[in-house]
């Protein structure tokens, strides 16, 4: 994907594939939502779309931003406007461009962000690679974890049809 240091950089949904030792999972890089994309503000709608289909999101919140609960806070709004399946799917966390930061700026951000969403906040940087193997397990774990009660689940509906009264 392009890389800027810019808003709206990311243009169209792009898909890459994760590995992390025998597993694997896509990861898809959605471009950023405004204010009033449930109603089909910018491609808003065509982006929601694509993300009822990922199993569980990670939610990057710009650490440059001056206000990240705003900007956190914006985006869910959207997410929950749109509609029950977006608003229930696990989400995960993270200050991005902490490389951007001084370390207070990171602590205070990080709270902030914390206190707002009711949830740990991890830290990230693109640049300097800081929490990308960390996130990457947890998405990993969440997805394995998610796949393995979808087997079960399924498992479960062949051996109903099995029976016969």
């Amino acid at each position: 994907p392009k890389i800027a240091d810019y808003p709206f950089t990311t243009l169209t949904p792009v898909l890459g594939v994760v590995a992390r030792g025998d597993a694997s999972f896509v990861l898809a890089d959605i471009p950023g939502l405004i204010e009033g994309a449930h109603e089909g503000s910018g491609l808003g709608t065509q982006f929601l779309a694509h993300v009822e289909r990922c199993r569980l999101l990670l939610h990057l919140v710009d650490g440059t931003h001056d206000d990240v609960a705003a900007a956190y806070e914006t985006i869910r709004s959207e997410l929950n406007n749109h509609g029950e399946l977006l608003a229930e799917k696990t989400e995960i966390i993270a200050l991005n461009k902490c490389d951007s930061l001084i370390d207070e700026e990171i602590e205070e951000k990080t709270n902030v962000l914390a206190k707002v969403a009711g949830k740990q906040v991890f830290r990230l940087s693109g640049v300097s690679g800081e929490g990308r193997d960390e996130i990457l397990n947890i998405l990993l774990n969440h997805i394995e974890v998610d796949r393995q009660a979808e087997k079960q689940a399924e498992n479960a509906g062949q051996e109903d049809e099995k029976w016969q009264p």
